[in-house]
């Protein structure tokens, strides 16, 4: 599936506010990240007193806000009380002012409150025909130097197998999108490699994306189980949101405490610190394999519009690491390629109860 990149230079919308530290990040990110893409442009949202400091960069424009979504807001505040808030006017710069009309931006980025951010994106921006629900994908690292992407990581709670195939498939535009894979292979996070294992939904899961193989729509490996994440066994695995949820938690806090104890180990006695400082070179290649700073940026899939989730307490790293996956999903046309593969793969499954509903709002 080849769809040519997008023309002219690609406008982020960024939710300057956002986030725990706000401006303090996201302006020096927004600056390096101008710096290396020089066909880029930057929409910063947020107050404008706040925002002074931008005045010099090129190749970017304030937009003004009057509110902020703190970290702790329920979702209705966000939806319904604080309507000028800086979340919420980045994602409307992806609406266009007609139809058929190239929106104001490309793509939005906010290190907002998670829930918030879908909310309001599902209620703003509506989820592309053929879409039931948004999920959330985001890469992990793998033993290859390289990483694994992961859907959904916390928005669908509870999925029906109809919701993971989608998924599949909205994975794999992502993976074809940013990382120039056109046909990524797929694994169905489960206890078990073999078909017979697993939830009734798993199971049935598994069907559809068989099916969808065999019609040439999906690179689907089979099933495969938790380490299958690190090990790079497939380009894309797919859960529900409780289980890649708590695959993500986990993962964070195995990784935070290696950290530490390998800290501990290195600073027991003078003789382990000198055994760091021989190992210093070792020590420091793999706290940038595992830094999850160079995996911030999670996408918000399935909706009319690109929108990214940056970590809350990123820091200009970690912010500038979002902004380059909003850049290449957008440049990549990542809304157009997850279009045309849902309707292809849904048009071409056998018509079920929720796959019918689907094919006929997509087509």
């Amino acid at each position: 599936m080849s769809i040519a990149p997008l023309p002219g230079p690609i406008r982020i919308a960024v939710d300057a506010m956002g986030g725990d530290h706000g401006p303090a990040i996201t302006l020096p990110a927004v600056r390096a990240f101008l710096a290396a893409h020089p066909q880029a442009e930057v929409l910063l949202v947020g107050k404008p007193e706040a925002l002074a400091g931008a005045a010099g960069i090129e190749r970017c424009s304030v937009v003004p806000a009057s509110e902020v979504v703190t970290m702790d807001d329920p979702v209705e505040v966000a939806l319904r009380r604080k309507k000028d808030s800086s979340m919420r006017v980045a994602i409307t710069q992806l609406k266009p002012a007609v139809p058929d009309a190239r929106a104001a931006a490309d793509a939005c980025v906010s290190a907002g409150n998670t829930g918030a951010l879908m909310a309001v994106s599902r209620y703003l921006l509506k989820t592309l025909d053929g879409i039931d629900r948004p999920a959330i994908a985001t890469v992990m690292p793998n033993e290859h130097d390289g990483h694994t992407t992961v859907l959904d990581l916390g928005a669908n709670v509870d999925c029906t197998a109809e919701h993971l195939l989608q998924f599949a498939v909205m994975g794999s535009a992502l993976v074809a999108a940013v990382e120039g894979k056109e046909e990524p292979s797929v694994g169905l996070l489960n206890i078990g490699e073999e078909a017979i294992k697993g939830s009734e939904t798993i199971k049935r899961a598994g069907e559809l994306l068989r099916a969808a193989a065999d019609g040439g729509h999906l690179n689907f490996h089979g099933n495969v189980e938790g380490n299958d994440i690190f090990k790079g066994t497939t380009d894309l695995v797919v859960c529900d949101g409780f289980v890649g949820n708590v695959a993500l938690k986990t993962a964070e806090g195995l990784a935070a405490m290696l950290t530490s104890i390998i800290r501990q180990e290195f600073t027991r006695n003078w003789y382990t610190k000198f055994a760091a400082l021989v190992a210093l070179p070792v020590l420091k290649h793999f706290k940038h394999r595992v830094d999850h700073r160079r995996y911030n940026g999670a996408a918000l899939l399935g909706l009319r519009g690109l929108v990214f989730k940056s970590h809350g307490s990123a820091d200009a790293f970690a912010f500038e690491q979002a902004l380059n996956r909003a850049y290449d999903a957008a440049r990549n046309r990542l809304l157009d390629r997850v279009h045309d593969r849902i309707l292809e793969t849904l048009q071409a499954m056998p018509a079920g109860d929720s796959a019918e509903a689907s094919v006929a709002q997509a087509a």
